[in-house]
């Protein structure tokens, strides 16, 4: 008697909480009629947005910036049978004893960034840097800049983990004609 007590102790809980985690049932509508369609035609027709676009003109830009090939966009990095592609002024800092590695090896695997540093972070070093930053509008930090001129590892520039060009500082115009006529 205690056990099949129990077992409605058990039991009842959980089939109510089968009975409340069940779908709610789909609700049924009935099919759009012909009239509707055509008015929901009509609709769209007189408010179509393409209608209000102006044409372009000129040159087609799709023919005028084609994209440029993959690898003259990219720094290559290869150690160990691997290798990795980073944009063009990723690296910011290449001691001379690391030159060697800035060429494709004979026989290197391509991989991505990820897979090639985890393999490598003892001899690279990665900077984080802002969007900002790498878009030259912001300078590195003093100490940020210390510590890769003294860095005895390849110095990568990341954004959120992974590499990124970093543009030389942009010197406002003023600043630049000021410079010029103080001397």
């Amino acid at each position: 008697m205690k056990i099949r007590a129990l077992a409605c102790l058990i039991i009842l809980p959980l089939a109510a909480y089968g009975e409340s985690q069940r779908p709610a049932r789909p609700v049924m509508r009935d099919a759009a009629t012909h009239d509707q369609i055509v008015r929901a035609l009509r609709h769209s027709e007189q408010h179509d947005p393409m209608k209000d676009l102006i044409q372009a003109s000129g040159e087609d830009p799709s023919k005028s910036n084609q994209p440029v090939n993959l690898l003259e966009q990219s720094d290559i990095i290869s150690f160990g049978g691997l290798a990795t592609l980073v944009p063009k002024r990723a690296i910011l800092a290449t001691p001379t004893n690391h030159k060697e590695r800035l060429t494709l090896q004979p026989g290197s695997r391509i991989v991505g960034w990820a897979e090639f540093y985890a393999l490598n972070r003892g001899w690279i070093t990665t900077v984080e840097v802002s969007r900002v930053q790498a878009e030259g509008n912001l300078d590195l930090a003093e100490e940020t800049r210390e510590r890769i001129g003294k860095s005895s590892n390849l110095v990568v520039a990341t954004c959120l983990g992974g590499p990124i060009s970093v543009l030389p500082l942009k010197v406002p115009e003023t600043d630049v004609k000021t410079a010029i006529a103080k001397p």
